[in-house]
């Protein structure tokens, strides 16, 4: 890469902190507001979809790499037509709900478009062993990216926290991706995401502007997980690296939910009783829990990370290691317990 390269992840970071505030005003003049309720964990009325600005910012980013070609055809389609379907998704459903099936359909569709184009030949080497069967491997493939969609969306909740988390996790797969001798406009694709979110963050850090919304939420855990795939699919990259960054959003969330399950609660119905929510209340507000997730990726996360793209025979033992004690955490606060 060259320093004029490095104009692209700035006009990534320009283009979304000065859409996120047109946005916002929009959304104040025309009423768009997310409305507290019983089940809320803010207090007010706030502008809702500025995570359009990040969508706008990042499919720029990939115009910008297609006519440069440091994009193939294929990756271009792969990562921009995925993250428009997410987005309009999105976007649908923060006006009109959608239903769960054709919110499922639509995150399937776009899971299987990014697999298609950006999975093929896909052989995956956990370390102890590589999995490369097509019927076993692509169905898992689809699994993740569905589940990071919905991460992200479950997951952003309090001010901040889906924003900085977006943040960290493009920054570390930018590196992953640099350490995996990915092409140059894969690197710049990760580190645009990243500075789109940070675009966004300016204005939805605690107390927040605006909100980010579904059409913000759904795309940025699908953009992240296609990032995934293209890494392990086209340079061999380690899975392990990429799954613990995102480690407390999966722990969390994933634990929320099958509590949730065994206590035989209707998952349609909403809660607040993710182990981030519940904290945010205990603490007295939202910045002690974005500060404190950004702090467990910075000092726990990130490093172990790093030393499972060093070490990737011991990714699993690592990964492991990593998400121990976000169990325990999301354990002792009773995540998807009924206090929710």
């Amino acid at each position: 890469m060259t320093p004029y390269d490095l104009l692209l992840p700035l006009a990534s970071l320009m283009v979304a902190m000065l859409g996120t505030e047109i946005l916002r005003r929009y959304a104040l003049s025309h009423g768009v507001l997310d409305l507290p309720n019983a089940r809320s964990s803010h207090e007010r009325p706030t502008p809702r979809g500025g995570g359009l600005a990040v969508v706008a910012a990042f499919l720029l980013a990939l115009g910008w790499l297609r006519a440069d070609g440091a994009l193939s055809l294929a990756d271009w389609a792969g990562l921009g037509g995925g993250s428009l379907i997410l987005a309009a998704a999105g976007f649908a459903d923060d006006h009109r709900p959608l239903s769960a099936g054709l919110r499922m359909a639509l995150h399937l569709f776009a899971a299987a478009w990014a697999l298609c184009l950006l999975g093929r030949g896909l052989s995956v080497d956990f370390g102890l062993f590589r999995l490369h069967q097509p019927w076993l491997i692509y169905p898992l493939g689809a699994m993740v990216i569905v589940w990071s969609v919905n991460l992200f969306n479950f997951m952003d909740g309090i001010d901040g926290i889906a924003g900085s988390q977006a943040v960290f996790v493009a920054c570390g797969t930018t590196l992953w991706l640099a350490a995996a001798g990915a092409t140059p406009g894969w690197v710049l694709a990760a580190l645009a995401l990243a500075a789109a979110s940070g675009g966004f963050l300016t204005r939805n850090w605690p107390p927040a502007k605006i909100f980010m919304g579904d059409a913000g939420s759904g795309f940025l855990g699908f953009a992240l997980a296609a990032l995934m795939i293209g890494g392990v699919a086209h340079f061999g990259a380690s899975p392990w690296p990429w799954l613990i960054l995102i480690g407390a959003f999966f722990v969390d969330a994933t634990y929320t939910l099958f509590h949730r399950l065994r206590r035989g609660v209707r998952l349609a119905e909403a809660h607040r009783s993710h182990a981030y929510q519940i904290l945010s209340r205990r603490w007295g507000g939202h910045r002690p829990v974005t500060l404190a997730c950004i702090a467990v990726n910075l000092l726990w996360l990130a490093p172990l990370a790093a030393a499972a793209a060093y070490w990737p025979s011991y990714g699993f033992l690592l990964w492991g290691l990593a998400m121990l004690p976000l169990l325990v955490l999301a354990w002792r606060t009773d995540a998807g317990g009924a206090h929710g």
